[in-house]
């Protein structure tokens, strides 16, 4: 499968790699980007997996880093991997992109390449702003996409969607004060703010700053009449028997 094949040295540009390995599966799958350290399966046969995924491969991406032209005595080396690779792909003709890997990366020169890889110097390449890796590997994302005709680009349909067990809000613009949760079931309960005076919120009753009288509420030829705060007007009661429907709300 692996469309995109992820050249790097180790010492030199392989956090990157390990980024753009994680960025370009996670937006066209995985298995689509080779990344040696975690495409090869231990007990496979490391040289001829290196040089098959190189040949089916659509696009190499070179991640060269700010001292890869410094290891000038291993890229003399016909044996060194990272040259290896990128040889294999001009011979199968898959297309390399060098990616630099940091502001301080120059482009390359041809006086700093062996012979076998000064074509390399010739190719347009993309930055890598090591300060800003998201856009990095976006804009290399969208350049795989234009190349690899028929690659699943999940960056469009994942854009909208939640992450797994995040929240959402569903109901829009909520004046007031909110409180944001995940599923539940049962009795919420009840959210009070900005209250001024009692507020009951329960069975039983309820006295803010009144007296509590209780009692019968029956009396036989005397009784009282009790009340507070300004009144105007007069005050009446009359007691009489009990007519006997106060058993009827038991």
């Amino acid at each position: 499968m692996s469309e995109m094949f992820i050249n790097y040295r180790t010492g030199d540009g392989e956090k990157t790699a390990a980024l753009l390995r994680q960025g370009l599966s996670h937006r066209f799958g995985p298995g689509h980007a080779f990344h040696a350290s975690q495409s090869i399966v231990p007990g496979q046969s490391w040289p001829e997996r290196l040089l098959a995924a190189v040949r089916r491969s659509s696009v190499l991406l070179a991640v060269i880093g700010p001292d890869w032209t410094n290891f000038r005595t291993r890229l003399e080396d016909p044996e060194d991997w990272v040259r290896k690779e990128i040889e294999e792909a001009f011979k199968c003709e898959v297309p390399v992109v060098p990616v630099l890997d940091g502001r301080r990366t120059s482009r390359l020169s041809k006086a700093d390449l062996p012979p076998a890889l000064r074509r390399l110097a010739d190719l347009q390449s993309i930055a890598c702003d090591s300060g800003d890796t998201d856009v990095c590997v976006a804009r290399i994302g969208d350049l795989m996409a234009d190349l690899i005709p028929g690659l699943d680009d999940r960056s469009g349909n994942e854009a909208d969607a939640p992450a797994p067990g995040s929240v959402t809000n569903s109901i829009g613009t909520v004046n007031g004060t909110a409180v944001q949760s995940r599923d539940f079931t049962g009795d919420v309960g009840t959210v009070v703010k900005g209250a001024h005076g009692p507020v009951h919120t329960g069975n039983g009753n309820i006295y803010s700053h009144s007296r509590h009288v209780s009692g019968d509420r029956h009396f036989s030829g005397a009784g009282m009449t009790y009340f507070e705060g300004d009144h105007n007007g007069t005050i009446q009661h009359r007691f009489d028997e009990r007519d006997g429907h106060e058993d009827k709300d038991r």
